[in-house]
């Protein structure tokens, strides 16, 4: 047998099996090849690296058009401040969220709504069964159409939502010089900062700098985007009484609301890091079992071997 590079092989080598490798060796022609980037010809890579540059510089445009537009020398960004839920495996505390929800339902509540939690959501995080309705039956809420085709009042049930301060929209920008007051269901996950914004918001409020003008009816917050807001301030020391004689103090009501509004837009949060703990605790035994097992199917496919044994003629 001879190869393409002129090299013989012998007659008298000792197996069959060699000599049918070096044959089928001496019609084997390499065909592959690598293409790198010294292959490549000049006016493409001259075109790559005019793509590159063009698509650097139009992403560097776009987040400099996009800080632009931002008031940042306008907003003060709120402090980090140490929640006892920050924690990885920390959960709320409850008594704040029941005197939160106390902040909400005597100062809020006349402006803001919460029409994505109900009275039921209450049970067992702030209040017993029994509080949480005797909650409920203490508003009034509009049901119907009744036999008649007219809609009614009713007590509340555990079932109900909070109810709405305002019929529609339109009313309740009527009520506040235009102004939309939002709903506070998800406040804290939509704005930036979260409940440390509400908290920096709520005790924020001071007399506008020097050079400042404010129209009617706005009231100056370095907190709010632009530092005007419609809002005015709401909370003052002893303006409500905490059932369990926590003193109301202004920055202690805004800590309480906060921590409520944090639990109403995230009340799945204290279940989510117990199904985390549990997680963890049982990945490591998954893990080993999972590698046992591997190894265990996998062992003798790897560890085959295998003979060439030649028929004989």
């Amino acid at each position: 047998f001879t190869f393409q590079d002129g090299r013989h092989c012998h007659p008298s080598c000792p197996s069959r099996f060699i000599k049918g490798f070096c044959a089928m060796a001496c019609f084997a022609q390499p065909t592959a090849k690598f293409s790198t980037l010294r292959d490549m010809t000049t006016t493409r890579k001259a075109v790559l690296g005019v793509m590159g540059v063009l698509g650097g510089g139009a992403a560097g445009m776009v987040y400099a058009l996009n800080e632009s537009v931002k008031a940042s020398e306008l907003e003060l960004h709120c402090t980090t401040f140490p929640w006892p839920h920050n924690g990885y495996f920390s959960s709320f505390d409850h008594a704040s969220i029941r005197r939160g929800y106390e902040v909400y339902k005597n100062v809020c509540a006349a402006c803001h709504s919460l029409k994505y939690v109900a009275f039921r959501n209450l049970i067992g995080v702030s209040h017993t069964e029994a509080e949480a309705k005797e909650e409920a039956e203490s508003v009034q809420i509009t049901d119907g159409p009744n036999e008649e085709g007219h809609m009614f009042q009713r007590p509340g049930k555990l079932s109900d939502y909070f109810p709405n301060p305002y019929p529609n929209d339109e009313a309740a920008r009527a009520a506040n010089n235009g102004a939309l007051p939002p709903d506070f269901s998800y406040i804290t996950a939509a704005r930036h900062g979260g409940e440390n914004y509400i908290f920096s918001l709520l005790t924020g409020y001071c007399d506008p700098p020097a050079g400042v003008q404010l129209r009617e009816g706005l009231y100056y917050n370095p907190y709010f985007p632009g530092g005007a807001i419609a809002m005015a301030q709401a909370l003052y020391n002893e303006v409500m009484e905490y059932s369990d004689g926590t003193p109301a103090t202004a920055s202690q009501m805004a800590k309480d609301v906060s921590t409520f509004l944090r639990w109403a837009s995230e009340p799945e949060h204290d279940q989510r890091k117990k199904m985390a703990l549990k997680a963890l605790m049982i990945f490591p035994l998954l893990i080993a079992i999972s590698y046992y097992i591997k190894r265990h199917k996998w062992i003798v496919i790897k560890s085959r071997k295998f003979a060439f044994k030649p028929s004989s003629k």
